[in-house]
């Protein structure tokens, strides 16, 4: 059984296949029991709305979702446990000039399919832009 505040991060089929894959994992591999523990954790002790104002691209980014060239980095999340909309940067489609920061609804990229990523490994958003070719100051504000 998966914690609720899980369920709000990652899209009912991702969720639904690790579940898969844990049910068929030899007995006493608990891979997936781990990401999907370690993942609950950062998104349980992640900063909430404004608490990364001021920091610009010196924001963590703690989750990373992508899907078909799109990729979303989420620096905060509502305050609200049952609230799915969370703030971050994007880049749709590969569209670097067209990158943003914005607010993200979590609970839409999951029923899109978007996937979250397990391996993701929480850095400074300057490092995410340096990753895609950006200046820091390239993103615009909403």
């Amino acid at each position: 059984m998966t914690p609720k505040l899980i369920t709000h991060f990652i899209g009912k089929p991702q969720l639904d296949f690790m579940m898969e894959l844990h049910i068929d994992a030899e007995d006493g591999d608990n891979t997936i029991l781990d990401h999907l523990a370690a993942v609950t954790e950062t998104i349980s002790t992640m900063p909430k709305t404004y608490e990364t104002d001021g920091q610009g691209d010196k924001a963590l980014v703690f989750l990373h979702y992508f899907s078909s060239g799109s990729d979303w980095w989420i620096t905060e999340r509502d305050c609200e446990e049952d609230q799915l909309q969370a703030f971050g940067f994007v880049c749709l489609n590969g569209d670097r000039e067209m990158a943003e920061l914005g607010y993200i609804d979590i609970e839409e990229l999951g029923r899109a399919g978007v996937e979250l990523d397990l391996y993701w490994q929480v850095k400074p958003l300057s490092d995410v832009k340096r990753e895609l070719g950006l200046p820091h100051q390239a993103a615009r504000i909403h």
